[in-house]
């Protein structure tokens, strides 16, 4: 009985473990190309920055929430970390790293390369997102 008790305990620590370490998000790594990579739209412009705005609440709000904050509906469903866009440390990415995040995703977050197909309105939520500050 006491083997059997050990085996248990044993195989219950073993997923617990499993499951922990499935839900620690690793580093996301950015190719260096696109860490020094240039944003080609002019950010201060009226028309870039509301199509930039209408962008993301079209395809980012569901998630990360109308402030950038991580709080949108579709949130709890998620595992990962949805980043809090005000922060100081999320706002010291390069838009290179913000675009390629965007362009390719990871886990949850989805690639919009289909979803916003043209590079420009990629961009422009870059812009937007900018614009989400503490």
């Amino acid at each position: 009985m006491k083997k059997l008790k050990l085996i248990a305990l044993m195989g219950f620590v073993s997923f617990v473990f499993a499951s922990f370490t499935v839900f620690i998000q690793s580093k996301w790594e950015v190719p260096a190309k696109f860490k020094s990579m240039k944003n080609p739209t002019n950010a201060t412009d009226k028309e870039n920055s509301t199509e930039g705005k209408a962008l993301f609440a079209k395809q980012c709000t569901s998630c990360h929430g109308k402030k950038g904050l991580g709080d949108g509906s579709k949130a709890p469903e998620l595992k990962g970390d949805l980043g809090d866009f005000t922060s100081a440390a999320f706002q010291k990415q390069t838009d290179g790293e913000l675009y390629y995040k965007i362009t390719e995703g990871r886990d949850d977050m989805p690639s919009f390369k289909k979803k916003v197909a043209e590079a420009e309105d990629r961009w422009l939520i870059v812009n937007y997102i900018r614009t989400l500050k503490k």
